[in-house]
């Protein structure tokens, strides 16, 4: 696992009982992991040398850049630690009241920490499928969390509350309107107690990683950003916790299509830099083929997974991989089975 900034410091977290604004006190939960979990974690870590477990692989169909998996099989497994895992999972709004809402049912997957590479899940799927509330019980913030029945579990260890082991980006933005870039970037590191300087070195080196200007933009107020620009610092002040899962709803859904383009290619660098499992929502199929090493594709609510793709990792950017005739494949298969979903309802899983 890569090392994190504070990783050897003499360290304590200084804002949680220190800050009254709730903005405030509602992000800095996602930077406080359960050392439990963590614990547990380390101690149950396969041994990367040992052979893998041995499993029956469900069939595969391919199409275009992907593979789709058949889900009535059981699932394959290459005996690596599961960082998530979904057990039967259903949420319920106001269970037991007239009003009651269940966004998802019965939800089922893991995903595994492959060594020296976390995966890029994206979840597809139309809108109020409960693509969103599957984030949110990753990072155990409420309402979504907890789930109504079944089980979410994170590095082996049910979710119980936010973690610093999870960073979650938003479509919204997010950044403190008084704080500076380095600020902003650096908010997670003050809240862990890191020293001024130390924080202010990691948080100018990730202003380079996420493609600003150092000496223009550190010192810059979030109303002197573009909205590109105001997502590459919420990058920033995610990944330079180094977070183990990355949860991102639809970061770039607000952002003209040359932006989004670039966006994509940025994250893609900066996933295989730190190496971290990412869950990314959208509604952009074009993205998740470009984005994701898999694909869920969701039902309407109730939402469950009803078609799972593995895809070609890319290897050219964003503009020039949608160009090439099999990533067309993929997307005009995806395409076309969302819009039977939203022709039917539902789609019986095959």
């Amino acid at each position: 696992m890569n090392a994190r900034p504070w990783d050897g410091l003499a360290i304590r977290p200084v804002c949680p009982g220190r800050i009254a604004n709730p903005s405030y006190r509602k992000l800095t939960r996602l930077f406080f992991a359960s050392p439990k979990a963590i614990e547990s974690y380390s101690t149950t870590m396969t041994d990367p040398s040992a052979p893998a477990a041995a499993s029956t692989a469900p069939a595969v169909q391919p199409v275009g850049l992907g593979r789709i998996i058949d889900r009535t099989a059981a699932p394959a497994s290459q005996g690596w630690p599961r960082v998530v895992e979904f057990r039967q999972v259903t949420k319920t709004y106001h269970a037991g009241q007239p009003k009651a809402f269940t966004a998802i049912r019965d939800v089922n997957f893991f995903v595994e920490d492959l060594p020296n590479k976390g995966e890029f899940v994206c979840v597809l799927g139309p809108s109020g499928c409960g693509k969103s509330t599957i984030l949110r019980l990753i990072a155990g913030l409420p309402p979504q969390h907890p789930p109504t029945t079944g089980e979410v579990l994170v590095l082996g260890q049910p979710v119980a509350c936010p973690g610093a082991d999870r960073g979650m980006v938003f479509q919204d933005y997010t950044s403190f309107d008084h704080r500076s870039v380095l600020e902003n970037i650096t908010f997670g590191l003050e809240c862990l107690g890191v020293p001024r300087r130390e924080r202010e070195e990691f948080g100018r080196t990730w202003i380079k990683h996420v493609g600003l200007d150092v000496d223009q933009d550190a010192g810059k107020y979030p109303h002197e950003l573009s909205g590109g620009m105001r997502q590459r610092v919420a990058i920033a002040r995610t990944l330079i916790l180094r977070p183990r899962i990355i949860l991102m709803d639809e970061p770039f859904g607000a952002l003209d299509p040359q932006t989004r383009m670039s966006m994509q290619d940025l994250l893609v660098s900066l996933w295989r830099e730190v190496q971290a499992t990412v869950f990314f929502v959208t509604h952009s199929i074009e993205e998740a083929v470009f984005l994701g090493d898999r694909v869920y594709v969701m039902g309407r609510a109730p939402g469950t997974i009803l078609r799972e793709l593995e895809v070609e990792p890319a290897d050219r950017p964003a503009r020039l991989m949608q160009r090439d005739p099999r990533f067309q494949e993929t997307v005009n298969y995806l395409r076309d089975l969302i819009t039977q979903l939203e022709r039917e309802g539902q789609l019986e899983q095959r």
